[in-house]
């Protein structure tokens, strides 16, 4: 019934101001809507990312958005660490790290948070 559908993810805020610094400079992503003062869309991709202001920003310690980026997981983490990003490192079976980078067998990963703490993360599958 949906798998053919694209699908919106929604991350929750503090303050949308704060969230749109972040999300349009640092990740480049672009503002397509606002529903007043609760509300900014941003496109990524053919997909839409729901930035709301709430009460329970930052709450979720599980990973709120993917991006598969290909080939490209080093170069994406050396730009956003040149724009002040700052790496999560998790420790977990079968997992080393290079750098920011975790690798399991072909699997590169990357994980980083938003000014609220949300989890976020890239990687190239």
């Amino acid at each position: 019934m949906l798998r053919d559908i694209d699908a919106a993810a929604n991350i929750a805020v503090k303050n949308l101001k704060t969230a749109r610094k972040f999300y349009e400079d640092t990740l480049g992503l672009t503002q397509v809507g606002t529903e007043g003062e609760e509300l900014i869309i941003f496109r990524s991709g053919n997909t839409t990312i729901n930035v709301y202001r709430s009460q329970y920003a930052g709450t979720n310690k599980a990973t709120a958005v993917t991006w598969t980026v290909g080939d490209d997981v080093e170069g994406i983490v050396r730009a956003l660490k040149a724009k002040g990003v700052a790496f999560e490192h998790y420790d977990m079976p079968g997992i080393t790290r290079e750098g920011e980078v975790h690798i399991g067998g072909d699997m590169k990963v990357a994980w980083f948070k938003d000014p609220d703490g949300n989890i976020l993360n890239i990687v190239n599958r």
